[in-house]
């Protein structure tokens, strides 16, 4: 598991756009996300870049938590 700051996300439109982006590159991965927190916990075997890749096509650029 890997948690991304994902400052631009603020509403569940915004979440399901992230979950829609990182589903077209795992589609089995599973996102928990903390609107309040603006952080999303991401469950992938994809590496890290990909996801922050992925988030920043989504319109949502993002940094790695942990």
């Amino acid at each position: 598991m890997s948690v991304f700051s994902v400052p631009d996300m603020s509403c569940g439109h915004c979440k399901a756009t992230i979950t829609e982006a990182l589903e077209a590159i795992d589609d089995t991965v599973e996102i928990d996300a903390d609107m309040e927190a603006r952080e999303i916990d991401v469950f992938s075997d994809i590496e890290d870049a990909a996801i922050l890749d992925a988030l920043k096509k989504a319109g949502y650029p993002a940094t790695i938590k942990t």
